[in-house]
């Protein structure tokens, strides 16, 4: 059997701009994700273009969503999707999810991420979606949960939830 390697490049445009600190003192954490969304906040997260992660679809209260599409520059040596893809566009919705509860100059910090992998992601799978929900929401901690399904087939592929540390933001010194 042979094998046929092909050799692909990939390149893409990023800025890499630090959290708008100005505004998360001033906005709740839903104003903040909403003001990200349209581009009125600019720190865009890099990570979210790198992994070929969309805008958030859907932003509420204790909600979101974000798709993705599977590529196969992600691939694992077993030729399937490696298990990173998932987790991070879990940890990705589960964090906006818990960042939409926050006050003004409240922040967060992912403590635990929980993912399970219910069937292999392929390059050819097609479009993916994550939705998640708050669990819970405390003064010092919360929970979030979320599926990531196929719009195409409507198959589960991984689903998972997080624990985030909730905490003051640091005023800045003039």
């Amino acid at each position: 059997m042979t094998t046929i390697n092909t050799r692909k490049t990939r390149s893409y445009a990023y800025v890499t701009e630090p959290l708008d600190a100005e505004a998360a003192m001033r906005l709740s954490g839903l104003d903040y994700m909403r003001a990200l969304n349209s581009g009125a906040v600019t720190a865009q997260p890099s990570m979210i273009v790198t992994m070929g992660i969309s805008d958030p679809m859907d932003l509420d209260y204790g909600k979101a969503a974000f798709e993705a599409d599977p590529a196969d520059f992600l691939l694992n040596p077993m030729g399937t999707l490696h298990g990173g893809f998932a987790a991070t566009l879990l940890d990705t919705v589960l964090g906006v999810c818990v960042h939409t509860t926050l006050d003004a100059g409240i922040g967060f910090t992912t403590a635990e991420l929980k993912v399970n992998y219910t069937r292999a992601i392929l390059p050819t799978t097609g479009r993916l979606r994550a939705e998640a929900t708050i669990v819970h929401r405390g003064r010092q901690m919360a929970t979030s949960e979320a599926r990531v399904v196929g719009l195409e087939d409507g198959k589960l592929y991984a689903h998972g939830s997080t624990t985030c540390l909730i905490f003051p933001l640091k005023q800045k010194k003039a």
